[in-house]
């Protein structure tokens, strides 16, 4: 089974990274904490950029570092890609001689990720011949990214890649972000404390607390973890996986098939058979003992109660049951009480809203 494994214990004046993580070789894992948690550190340890005198690491298989055994592959071996904060391109070069150099650092024999392949997934054809000067900000990272991946990495690590990008620029280059994730089978390590990237792009999460792994395993499970801090924050909420069903054009609606059911949305120009993700936010999940079906929202669903949790006075956080499908709903404790909400009863659940990704 492809396995990424890494247990380190580093020592930083009085900080300490203490981590040691499992998380499948494929898809986007994203390391997700506050700043000063440790995510960077626990990056670079990863890429070799700090060594831990407790530490060991396996990709895949392969083993990049274990202590243990006095062994410890030095970053320039290691096949890995790094996209940091800010685009660290050549100024000197144009933008192709940047992509070239990155190409230029793995033997022919060993490339798996052609030149013109990397150029179509992040659009960069039309800044080959610019300057990385005139570029904004959103296309030197798209080129930084680029240039990563034509060294043909075994393991791309990705440290914050949005977050010296304005709002505008964020739009831009999350498609490719996304495209990348569909496209290619390398597995990614992306940094962020950016809840509304882990929900767009990850697969999988570790969370970080003060140097330590406080939670880590699939996205839809831990984001449901009443007893992680995912599930307590404004964006708390669920990521679902569907399918473009249905266009109704008349009501300007599209309708989505998710393992619970199925959903509504405003009408997207999306083909039949397109899998998309969406976001149900606990916020805009109400209860209810019954359906009512004279009611201005469309998506009710009828659910099992699988857990309440006060997460702040007068609040609640709970965790529903729709045909096997997980939702989180957020009420106040008074909601709670007049509808003398149980573990095991059956509810309507009622989202107000659904974003799509």
């Amino acid at each position: 089974m492809f396995e990424l494994h890494g247990r380190f214990k580093l020592q930083q004046g009085n900080f300490q990274l203490d981590i040691d993580f499992h998380t499948p070789g494929q898809g986007v894992t994203a390391i997700f904490g506050l700043s000063g948690s440790g995510k960077t550190t626990l990056l670079r340890c990863v890429a070799g950029l700090e060594r831990a005198k407790q530490g060991f690491l396996e990709i895949n298989g392969n083993c990049w570092q274990n202590e243990s055994h006095h062994f410890f592959l030095p970053t320039h071996q290691r096949p890995l890609g790094y996209v940091f904060q800010e685009a660290s391109l050549f100024s000197h070069l144009s933008v192709q001689k940047n992509l070239e150099y990155g190409m230029h650092r793995t033997p022919p024999e060993q490339r798996k990720v052609a030149f013109d392949e990397a150029i179509e997934l992040l659009g960069v054809a039309p800044l080959l011949n610019r300057n990385p000067k005139s570029l904004s900000g959103g296309e030197r990272q798209r080129v930084a990214i680029a240039r990563a991946l034509l060294t043909s990495p075994k393991l791309l690590l990705m440290d914050e890649p949005l977050a010296a990008l304005d709002a505008k620029s964020k739009t831009e280059i999350l498609p490719y972000l996304e495209k990348l994730h569909e496209e290619l089978s390398i597995p990614v390590l992306y940094v962020t404390h950016a809840i509304q990237e882990v929900m767009r792009l990850a697969d999988n999460i570790l969370i970080i607390e003060n140097g330590k792994l406080i939670g880590s395993g699939a996205l839809l499970e831990v984001l449901t973890r009443l007893d992680l801090p995912l599930s307590h924050i404004y964006e708390a909420g669920v990521v679902i996986e569907a399918k473009v069903i249905e266009h109704d054009e008349e009501f300007h609606l599209t309708y989505l098939e998710f393992s619970g059911g199925h959903l509504s949305v405003r009408r997207e120009d999306l083909s039949l058979g397109t899998k998309v993700r969406v976001v149900l936010n606990a916020r805009d999940v109400s209860l209810a003992l019954e359906n009512e079906v004279h009611s201005s929202i469309l998506n009710i669903f009828q659910a099992t109660l699988l857990e309440i949790v006060e997460e702040s006075p007068g609040q609640l956080i709970i965790k529903l049951d729709v045909n096997g499908a997980l939702l989180l709903a957020r009420i106040t404790k008074k909601s709670g009480v007049l509808l003398n909400l149980q573990v095991g009863m059956t509810v309507y659940a009622r989202v107000k809203s659904v974003a799509l990704l």
